[in-house]
């Protein structure tokens, strides 16, 4: 990765000072408090909108592939459902697991009969029996959590043999994507609140993009489909911005 030849200036302005806030949040630190409040606003006006949403819904594409018709599905950190049109068919329940009420109610307006919310802390056990779940949903979600091995391993529990995990992550750590949000999100923040960018971008985003997927093949997830946008035929995560996924549990 090209982050791995850049200075260490450099790489703090595109992805934050890890070295001095490390990756786990601090629950009780005056920017954290500041930044949980200010993220709805955050979210709807950099990710819902021009540029970040046509970024977004890149990733949501990987679900044509897939019918979730009549299948037990499960969604970690759903957001509002932004990837509810890109669905191929009706799944019996849908689980969905968020520590923000605010996302769970309005996922719940949009698929009322099939809901089923579950509002928990950060790095809680997912309240699901074993083998319980056909398709694990997770857009934009696996680079936030600071124990990914471990929830890796709680999906595996929850998910069928042969069942699916279907899901987006933006390439943190790749030069295009840590240009993008110097360019966009990180201006966003800094016009509209004191907060420590890159003190937040440390701790929201602990995972790169490479983590991750060495991640997958580590706890013995097979890799049944992979495509990067917007230049697919690249294959670089430097280059790219967003990496779309298909794994099965066997």
């Amino acid at each position: 990765m090209i982050r791995n030849f850049l200075s260490k200036k450099i790489n703090y302005a595109l992805f934050g000072n890890r070295d001095l806030y490390g990756l786990k949040y601090v629950e009780n630190d005056e920017d954290w408090i500041k930044w949980n409040k200010f993220y709805q606003n955050f979210y709807l006006n950099t990710q819902k909108k021009g540029v970040g949403n046509i970024v977004n819904e890149w990733g949501y594409k990987v679900l044509k592939k897939t019918s979730l018709n009549k299948k037990n599905v499960f969604e970690l950190g759903p957001g509002n459902l932004p990837h509810y049109k890109f669905w191929i068919g009706q799944p019996e329940k849908f689980y969905a697991v968020d520590v923000n009420e605010k996302f769970l109610s309005q996922t719940q307006k949009k698929i009322p009969n099939i809901f089923k919310g579950i509002k928990v802390e950060r790095y809680d056990i997912i309240p699901l029996e074993d083998n319980s779940i056909d398709i694990i949903l997770t857009f934009y979600s696996l680079e936030h959590l600071y124990d990914l091995d471990k929830k890796l391993l709680e999906f595996k529990r929850i998910l069928k043999k042969n069942g699916k995990i279907i899901g987006a992550i933006p390439n943190e750590g790749g030069i295009a994507w840590g240009i993008g949000r110097y360019l966009t999100s990180r201006r966003y923040v800094s016009k509209n609140s004191n907060i420590n960018y890159n003190k937040i971008i440390s701790w929201e985003h602990p995972n790169f993009s490479d983590q991750i997927i060495s991640s997958f093949k580590k706890n013995n997830l097979k890799i049944d489909y992979i495509k990067m946008y917007p230049f697919n035929f690249i294959k670089s995560l430097d280059f790219n911005l967003v990496t779309t996924f298909i794994l099965s549990k066997y």
